[in-house]
């Protein structure tokens, strides 16, 4: 059977490189693909493609963008002078679609010393007073966050980070410990 459909195997193999895109789902979506709707094929592929080949890390922030800098950085009605480090771009998207949060960002994907020299360097150009860090909770990352501070101590920032605990709708019985302390240490007066 798979001699004769090499490209068929060929897509869902593809298709599996896919974040969470397991066998049966990526078979799933070649045959929904190939036969159902062609057209929908071809203009996926061409989207593609042409998202490969225009969008690249905006070079202030470090998120995606589609010129040198993205539509965050060049918004000069955005607070410049609050800063958000995330951990990848996709972390911009996703505080972003909150709408919760109108400053600049900036994507501290790994501890050297580019990015910290980046870092400095936005810090300086942009007066910041308040860096807040939006990291995934975890110990790791809380001694990162203090490793920046004190590479940052010489300027005179606020630093805070987003708030963890219990999340809305979530019984308390299916709270992780960790997040639960974690909630009941930083309560807030009410």
């Amino acid at each position: 059977m798979k001699r004769g459909i090499k490209k068929f195997y060929k897509l869902v193999a593809a298709l599996e490189t896919l974040p969470s895109i397991g066998k049966k789902s990526a078979t799933k979506l070649a045959f929904h693909l190939v036969l159902q709707n062609p057209m929908d094929a071809m203009k996926l592929a061409h989207a593609i493609e042409d998202a490969v080949s225009s969008i690249h890390k905006c070079s202030q922030c470090g998120g995606i963008s589609e010129d040198e800098l993205c539509y965050i950085c060049s918004d000069d009605l955005r607070d410049q002078q609050t800063l958000c480090i995330v951990e990848s771009a996709k972390d911009i998207y996703i505080i972003e679609e909150s709408g919760e949060y109108n400053g600049l960002y900036f994507v501290f994907e790994g501890l050297n010393q580019t990015n910290l020299d980046k870092l400095k360097n936005l810090v300086t150009i942009k007066k910041i007073q308040e860096i807040i860090f939006a990291f995934t909770p975890s110990i790791q990352n809380d001694a990162l966050i203090l490793y920046i501070e004190d590479q940052l101590q010489e300027y005179a920032i606020k630093f805070t980070k987003i708030a963890q605990g219990v999340p809305t709708g979530v019984n308390l019985e299916n709270v992780d410990t960790l997040s639960l302390s974690k909630a009941i240490a930083e309560r807030v007066e009410i």
